[in-house]
């Protein structure tokens, strides 16, 4: 046996090299944890195992404060998109909606212009079967030239004597007539006496409707005592009368020119 087998050793246990020692980091409760240990430690040491604890409440408060930054920052973002979505959206509605009403407006529009030209061609039809009917009664109220008798005949057939004739203003036959001369010498013809202008001629009777004429009436243009032209209707729905210096004397239908009243002599 070894003399010093037995002898115990005076040198202290040797304490674990920074090389064997553990770094262990953890998050506990808000705070940066350091915690260093040994690798081994003897059963018989007296001190309790290395345990190194070091909060850092500052860097744990700017990491927790730019978290908070960064998710209000995100919330933020992520409104701004659903808010700019919202309006994208009501304004596409919008449009729409626009256009449909536009397009509306232009086809109740048409419509409405359609409905009034069809009212204003009905109304013209009328109106055009209106007069047509009024002429259709004038000739049927009338007696027949061909059928007048005694001095409605006598009157007539002056009259269409004179066809063809001059018309020259102030004239009064038997080459040439104006329309007051050309009335006064026919009713001469039949003993009937009337004034010489158309003026007085167009009151020198019975006022009567056009749609009431009789062969023999005198025709006249303009107003009751201030006529313009005047000529006689002979029948037929027709009428002689001195017109102008153009034409002369001649016969022509009711409808060539409408007169405005009429007066009955006979």
């Amino acid at each position: 046996m070894s003399p010093n087998a037995l002898i115990p050793s005076h040198r202290k246990p040797r304490r674990p090299s920074a090389s064997s020692r553990a770094l262990r980091a953890g998050v506990t409760g808000g705070f940066l944890t350091l915690a260093v240990t040994g690798a081994t430690v003897p059963a018989n040491a007296a001190e309790k195992p290395v345990a190194e604890t070091q909060e850092m409440p500052t860097i744990t408060t700017a990491l927790a404060t730019s978290a908070a930054k960064s998710a209000d920052t995100a919330e933020q973002v992520a409104f701004n998109y659903e808010r700019q979505a919202l309006q994208d959206s009501a304004f596409s509605k919008a449009a729409k909606a626009a256009e449909k009403h536009k397009a509306e407006a232009v086809k109740k529009a048409k419509a409405e212009a359609k409905k009034k030209a069809e009212e204003a061609r009905k109304a013209k039809e009328a109106a055009q079967a209106r007069a047509s009917r009024s002429s259709e009664r004038s000739t049927l109220s009338a007696p027949s030239s061909s059928t007048a008798t005694g001095s409605t005949a006598t009157l007539v057939s002056f009259l269409k004597a004179q066809l063809g004739k001059a018309y020259v203003l102030g004239s009064s036959g038997p080459s040439s007539y104006d329309c007051s001369g050309l009335t006064q010498a026919a009713f001469n013809q039949i003993g009937i006496d009337l004034p010489r202008v158309s003026q007085d001629q167009s009151t020198a009777g019975t006022q009567v409707g056009l749609d009431n004429l009789q062969v023999g009436d005198i025709l006249y243009w303009g107003s009751a005592g201030s006529a313009y032209h005047v000529g006689v209707y002979v029948g037929d729905g027709k009428f002689i009368g001195a017109q102008n210096s153009s034409t002369g004397i001649v016969e022509r239908p009711l409808n060539y020119d409408m007169p405005t009243g009429a007066v009955r002599v006979l």
